[in-house]
Order: C-alpha cells, then structure tokens, then sequence
C-alpha cells in the first residue's frame, strides 16, 4: 500500500511537517495514532473544517488512527489563531450541545465502529486542572519570548491580546501530551494556521517524556485570491441541513471558480487523480460538467447519495421545464414582488428586493416583473403555484398558501 503521506501530497493536503522523515518512515511500517481538534463554537461543522475531515478519511484508509479532539475546554478560552478580536465565551452546556452534534456530522467521514476511531473532550482533563500545578508543569517548559514571535499572537497584539486567550497554547499542547499519555498518540494534524500551536505541543511532548511526536498541516481552502472559502452572501457554508439546505451546499460547490475545480476534487473527494485531470483539461464549457460532479461528489459525502441524487434532479430542473422537480418555496397571503421575493428568500430586504426588479432580473412564469406593485394575477392565485424566476440560475417552484 502506498504511504499515506504520499497520497496526501499528491492530492495538495499537505503544507508543512515536523521530522518529515521520521514521520513518512513510521507511517509506512505501523499504525499511527493521530488527532485533529475542532472547537466546538457551532453546532455545526462547516467547509473550513473539510479539508481537515477529508485528510483524517484518507489516513484511516491507510490503516491509521484518527482521534477527534473536540476542544470542550478550550473553547471556553478561544483560540486567537485567525483572528482580530476575542471570540466570545460558551456556556458549558452550549459547549456540550455542539458537541453532540459534531460526533453525528463526522460519523459520515470517519469510521468509529470497534475503537477503529475515537471521539475525545478536553474538558474531560482541562476543566479539572490545578492552576499552580498546571504552571509549574507546563508553563515552564514556554517561553514567552519564542510565543511572541508565533504568527497567532503576532497579529493580535496591536489590536490587544488578552490573557486569557495567551494561556491557548499552553492548553493546546497540553492536549497533545495527555493524548500521547492516554492513547499513544504521537502525530497532531490540522490546518496550517495551528502551525505554531502544533509545534508547541510535540515540543512539549519530547521535553516532558523524552518521546518522538510530530505535526502535519494541511493546506486551508482558499479562492484564487488567496481568500478563504466557505463563505456566501448569507454567510458561512455548513454541513448541518437545516443551517445549509443540500440545495445551496451543492449550488456552491457548483459555482466555484474554474480554476478551483480541480484542487476542490482532490481535497473534498475520493475521486481518483486521472479522473480529476480528465474531468478538468480543458478550460471551456466543459468545465460546468465537471463542477456539476465536484458538486455531486461533495454533496453525496456530507448528506447522503439519496439526497445528492434528489439536489441533481432539482438542479436539472431549474434549467428545464421540469417544474415538478425544482427547488419548493411556499408563501403565505402574498402581496406584492417585492414581498414575494423576501418571503422566497431571494432578497433580505425589500431595498435588495426593488434593486433586483430594477435589474431586469426577476421573472415570474415567462413574464419579466418590471414594476414593483406588480402582484400575482387571478389566473395564479386560483392554480395555486408559480415559478419565480431570478437570474438565469435560480429558478423556484412557489406554492401559495
């Protein structure tokens, strides 16, 4: 079998390693035990968290042994990786929810069936924590100056870092330690921007117990202008559902820059990499058949083969005149279009809503609403249904109520 190390470069999961040698030598001949961490501040994981996902799937294939560290713990600090302010602080029970919902979303990607894969709370060993021991333990092994210079800590300091969020880690590479102690686990992976986090704790772990431990980043999931992606309009793309409709995941993934397409297969699927260079040789309008599998492909792995199968039917539909399978919106006393258009959620406010309608862009049947006091006809009202049209992509079957 090939190195898992091998395959995750040659799809683009890998950015940086720690002992690299050492750690393609051991990933060859043994089982490694390894972990990823999620901070649970939704109760939904989304696209950023994919990649991760994916990279923690192909390395279970390979005969290794994931371990999901749900940070309990530390998101009751706030990690100041990636940002430009303090996160807000969980409740314990908020924390415990979101939680929950994690260990569901990740079962679709890891296997956890006969300890073949663990799920792990750091509140289960932080939340107990003696303050002074931790220092005297821990701390000592930091050194302030070599933390100032991490990227993390760097950018924050102008804006002001708390001390709170300084103490993040010290927790971070206290995991590390008690999961090497607990479950043998020597190699912590993630996105690159954990970097300094990552080195911090297999540092920690050779200081306090003269043991080997190592760290792989992967690469975070960026637009061509280097921006990262997951975001929409109607902000961040989930994995939960009810947060995303498998509708919009999969018109997001079908939307994505041309020459995102293939580094999207390689990361977000198991499609093989000849089928992937095949798919996207050329750069015409046979790309749109290839984002339209990219789009399948993702949507089948978070939310099921049945629910990507139905996705595609609608999504068919809405460039056809297959009207029984487009997207459904229903809506309640309707007034006006611009009423319609808010209720339909094609506009979130009504100003947004007037400047679609003086766009030329919205059309309801095979009619193009040019005035905003246009309202649905008799003929309408008593079929009880229209197809409200907006731009040439979206395309809703609305049933009045």
């Amino acid at each position: 079998m090939k190195n898992v190390l091998d395959v995750l470069k040659e799809r683009g999961y890998v950015k940086q390693v720690v002992f690299e040698d050492e750690l393609y030598e051991l990933l060859g001949k043994e089982s490694v035990t390894f972990y990823t961490g999620y901070d649970p501040t939704a109760d939904s994981l989304h696209v950023g968290h994919f990649v991760a996902l994916m990279a923690m799937a192909h390395m279970q294939r390979a005969g290794h042994r994931p371990v999901a560290l749900i940070g309990g713990g530390t998101a009751m600090v706030g990690d100041p990786s990636g940002r430009t302010d303090m996160r807000s602080m969980l409740t314990k029970e908020t924390i415990q929810h979101n939680v929950d919902c994690f260990k569901k979303q990740m079962s679709r990607f890891i296997d956890f069936s006969d300890g073949k894969a663990i799920i792990v709370n750091n509140a289960d060993w932080l939340c107990n924590l003696n303050y002074v021991d931790f220092l005297r333990d821990v701390g000592a092994c930091f050194s302030v100056n070599q933390m100032l210079t991490a990227e993390c800590f760097k950018q924050r300091l102008e804006r002001g870092l708390s001390f709170l969020e300084f103490n993040y880690m010290l927790m971070q590479g206290y995991d590390f330690l008690e999961l090497n102690k607990r479950h043998n686990c020597i190699l912590q992976a993630g996105g690159d921007d954990q970097w300094s986090n990552m080195l911090a704790g297999a540092d920690l772990i050779r200081r306090k117990t003269g043991k080997k431990a190592y760290a792989l980043t992967f690469a975070l999931l960026t637009t061509s202008e280097g921006k990262k992606m997951g975001k929409t309009a109607k902000g961040a793309v989930w994995l939960d559902p009810d947060k995303t409709s498998p509708f919009d995941f999969f018109q997001y993934w079908r939307n994505v820059e041309d020459d995102r397409v293939a580094t999207c297969m390689k990361l977000l699927t198991f499609m093989q990499l000849d089928e992937i260079a095949a798919l996207t040789a050329h750069n015409d309008e046979r790309m749109n058949a290839a984002k339209e599998r990219l789009a399948y492909e993702v949507t089948a792995l978070v939310h099921g083969n049945e629910v990507a199968d139905e996705v595609l039917k609608q999504v068919k539909a809405s460039f056809s005149t297959d009207v029984a399978n487009m997207p459904v919106a229903e809506i309640f006393e309707p007034a006006n279009i611009i009423d319609i258009l808010v209720k339909c959620g094609q506009a979130k406010s009504n100003g947004e809503a007037r400047r679609l309608v003086d766009g030329g862009g919205v059309s309801v049947n095979d009619g193009r609403i040019t005035s905003y006091a246009w309202t649905l006809p008799a003929e309408i009202l008593s079929k009880g249904e229209f197809v409200l049209h907006k731009g040439k992509k979206v395309h809703l079957r609305v049933l009045i109520k």
